[in-house]
């Protein structure tokens, strides 16, 4: 998607109009950095009452919910076409039903606060992927430098330099490997879904009702029906579902038709450091000096692979 060009200015009306749209896609901005980055929290307290399966089936059905009703209300339809279909199942599968999953996991053994920078590692992955050929972008020095700066931060994060003691490796690799599924997906769903004529809304739409349905498979085959339905956990998953999946993406979408893709992606390096304050001052997650330092370092990394910089 490419930036929507603001208008050219005039001698008569856009004089006021313009600091109030500007004020609002920040706000919205903030408001879409707010929600991802309590969605780790959100996680965690579903995960301490239901299966992890149960919380990402709960996620995509709220989440679904409220895109079928803003499909409703703009009149949108679902995409059409097997091919179509085909690759969104795929798409489905690898950005939202597996990294949705294995942040659920994750947590049962890690700190939301730990899953959150490590999902501020997937630029990093995009910029691996695009090393060995999986991307059409092409590798920078810059990029190179913040791939090397980046990872150097996740060993920070973890304290590689006492032997990674106390860390859950199992856990951290789940939360490791959703974020790498997403540069993935996005890979796939570019280089297959690009031109389908269908809207941005009407695609993820779809998207997420396959991942539903992929949840909907699963999660019996691994998890036995609540005997109970803890009040708290359940409404963490709702507010996941509805405010961190669906309501997000609305969001997001309106931030880059607006600002364009390449502000709008810049809630990421938010998203970390919203994560470890809600885990921290609600949970009572520990906190150390290697992770908001090692966090920083991700972040400046992650920054410099999406920089323009000269071969």
């Amino acid at each position: 998607m490419t930036a929507v060009t603001a208008p050219a200015r005039s001698s008569s009306p856009p004089a006021p109009a313009r600091p109030r749209r500007t004020l609002d896609w920040r706000l919205r901005f903030g408001v879409l950095s707010l929600i991802w980055g309590f969605s780790f929290l959100l996680i965690k307290v579903g995960t301490d009452g239901y299966a992890p399966f149960q919380v990402t089936l709960g996620r995509l059905l709220f989440g679904t919910a409220v895109l079928a009703v803003a499909m409703v209300v703009k009149r949108e339809r679902l995409p059409r076409g097997a091919r179509t279909w085909a690759h969104l199942t795929v798409a489905a599968f690898l950005l939202n039903a597996l990294p949705f999953s294995l942040f659920a996991y994750a947590e049962l053994t890690i700190p939301s606060t730990l899953a959150g920078i490590c999902n501020a590692t997937s630029p990093l992955w995009g910029m691996a992927l695009s090393l060995v050929a999986l991307s059409e972008d092409r590798p920078t020095r810059l990029r190179v430098a913040g791939l090397g700066l980046g990872f150097l931060g996740v060993l920070t994060v973890l304290g590689a330099w006492q032997g990674f003691h106390g860390l859950d490796a199992r856990g951290t690799t789940l939360a490791l490997l959703a974020s790498f599924s997403y540069p993935i997906g996005w890979i796939y769903l570019r280089r297959t879904l690009a031109n389908t004529g269908s809207s941005a809304l009407s695609m993820t739409g779809g998207q997420l009702l396959l991942a539903t349905l992929q949840l909907a498979v699963v999660t019996p085959l691994f998890t036995s029906f609540p005997s109970r339905f803890p009040l708290v956990p359940l409404l963490a998953t709702a507010a996941l579902g509805a405010l961190g999946t669906g309501l997000a993406l609305l969001i997001q979408y309106g931030l880059v038709a607006e600002v364009g893709p390449t502000t709008a992606q810049m809630v990421t390096y938010f998203i970390p450091v919203i994560a470890t304050a809600a885990g921290v001052a609600i949970l009572g997650e520990p906190l150390s000096w290697s992770t908001p330092v090692g966090a920083a370092i991700v972040l400046a990394g992650a920054a410099l692979t999406q920089a323009r910089g000269r071969t």
